[in-house]
C-alpha cells in the first residue's frame, strides 16, 4: 500500500491553542511545528503536509469569503493530495462543512473537517484525538478507493456528513449530532465505515469548484406571540432574495390572515421562502396539518429533513450561481449533496 498525502488546513478555533509560558494565556501555536505537539502524527501512514490561515480565524467571525479561500485552498492543491483535513473552530463548522458540499461538486477524495471543545495545549484535550482520527479518515483508501469521499465532519469517535450536522453542545465533547442522517463511521478499536451511508466516489477526475456565494438570506424564527409588526417588518429588509422560516413541529406556522398574507406578497415580490423545523429530528410535511398547508399555498417550499446550516448554505450557493428564481426553487427542493432525503 503506498502513502497516502494529507494536506491538512488550520483555519482557527480552539484546537490550534497552546498555553504561554510566560503569560499563561492561550495562543495559536505554529502549525508547521505540529508533530512537536502531537508526536502520534509520526505514527500514521500517510504523509502530512501544513498551511493556516495567516490570521487565524475565530469560527464566530467565518463568512462567505472564508468558504471561498479554502474552496481555492482545496481546488489549487486537489491534484498533490489524497485527502484533506480543515481544523475550524466548532461553533459555526457545521455551516461551513455544509457551504464546502455544495462549493465542490463531484468529490472524489475525503475533506474532513474537525475541531475541539478544549485547546490541543490542555492535558486533558480532545483535539488530539479528533485530529489524528479525521488524518487516519482522510488518508484511508480501501483497494485504491478512498473510504469516505465527501464532505464530513468528525467529532468524539464519530464521522457525520458535513450537511447533516448541528452542534449540540458547548461544554461536552460529543459536541455535533447528525439527527436525520447515520454516522458514516465510528471510530473505537478499528475505523468502521458504514458503506451503504456514504457517497460513492465520483467519476470525474476534477470535481468542479464553485467560488460565488450570495448571502443576501434571511432567517424567521417562528414563535408564538409573534406579531404582524415583526413580520412585515422583517420582508422589508434591503436585498433581502431568500428567507428560511423556522416553523413548529412538522412545518407548521399561525394560520392567521395577516400572517399568509405577508408571506403571499413576499412570494410575488419574488423573495424565496422556504420550511425548516424548529426540531432537531424530523421532516417537514405541509400537508399533513391545516396549518402546514396555508404556507403550501402562499408560495412556502418545504425542505424536508434538512438542517437550518445546509438550508442557508444551500440558498446561498443558489442565489450565487443562479439567477432565474423559478429554477433555484426547483434545485432547491433536489438532493444536490446527500442533504435531504428523497
Amino acid at each position: 500500500m503506498q502513502n497516502r498525502r494529507v494536506l491538512l488546513i488550520y483555519t482557527g478555533g480552539t484546537i490550534g491553542m497552546i498555553t504561554d509560558p510566560i503569560s499563561g494565556a492561550l495562543k495559536p501555536f505554529n502549525f508547521a511545528q505540529i508533530t512537536k505537539e502531537v508526536p502520534e502524527l509520526s505514527k500514521i501512514k500517510c504523509e502530512i503536509r501544513t498551511t493556516s490561515f495567516q490570521h487565524p480565524v475565530d469560527s464566530s467571525n467565518m463568512n462567505p469569503e472564508i468558504w471561498r479561500e479554502l474552496v481555492s485552498l482545496i481546488e489549487k492543491h486537489y491534484s498533490d493530495f489524497d485527502g484533506f483535513v480543515i481544523l475550524h473552530g466548532s461553533d459555526t463548522m457545521a455551516y461551513s462543512a455544509s457551504a464546502l458540499s455544495f462549493m465542490i461538486h463531484g468529490l472524489n477524495k475525503p475533506i474532513v473537517f474537525t475541531g475541539a471543545q478544549l485547546p490541543i495545549g490542555i492535558i486533558r484535550t480532545d483535539g488530539k484525538e479528533n485530529l489524528v482520527t479525521a488524518i487516519e479518515i482522510a488518508s484511508t483508501y480501501i483497494n485504491g478507493t478512498p473510504a469516505a469521499p465527501e464532505v464530513s465532519l468528525y467529532f468524539e469517535y464519530k464521522l457525520y456528513r458535513g450537511n447533516r450536522t448541528t452542534k449540540l453542545s458547548s461544554e461536552h465533547f460529543n459536541a455535533f449530532s447528525s439527527f436525520n442522517y447515520p454516522a458514516l463511521a465510528e471510530a473505537g478499536v478499528d475505523i468502521k465505515f458504514k458503506k451503504k451511508y456514504i457517497n460513492e466516489s465520483s467519476a470525474v477526475l476534477e470535481p468542479t469548484f464553485y467560488k460565488k456565494m450570495n448571502n443576501n438570506v434571511g432567517v424567521l424564527k417562528l414563535f408564538p406571540g409573534i406579531s404582524r409588526n415583526q413580520v412585515a417588518h422583517f420582508f422589508k429588509t434591503p436585498e433581502m432574495q431568500a428567507v428560511v422560516i423556522e416553523t413548529f413541529g412538522s412545518g407548521n406556522a399561525t394560520t392567521k390572515d395577516w400572517f399568509l398574507n405577508e408571506l403571499t406578497l413576499a412570494n410575488k415580490k419574488g423573495i424565496i421562502l422556504v420550511n425548516v423545523t424548529q426540531c432537531l429530528s424530523g421532516s417537514v410535511n405541509q400537508t399533513k396539518y391545516e396549518t402546514g398547508r396555508g404556507l403550501e399555498y402562499a408560495g412556502v417550499i418545504s425542505s424536508k429533513d434538512i438542517t437550518i446550516e445546509a438550508a442557508i448554505t444551500k440558498l446561498m450557493f443558489l442565489l450565487g450561481n443562479y439567477s432565474d428564481i423559478s429554477e433555484i426553487k426547483k434545485i432547491y427542493k433536489t438532493d444536490l449533496a446527500g442533504e435531504i432525503t428523497i
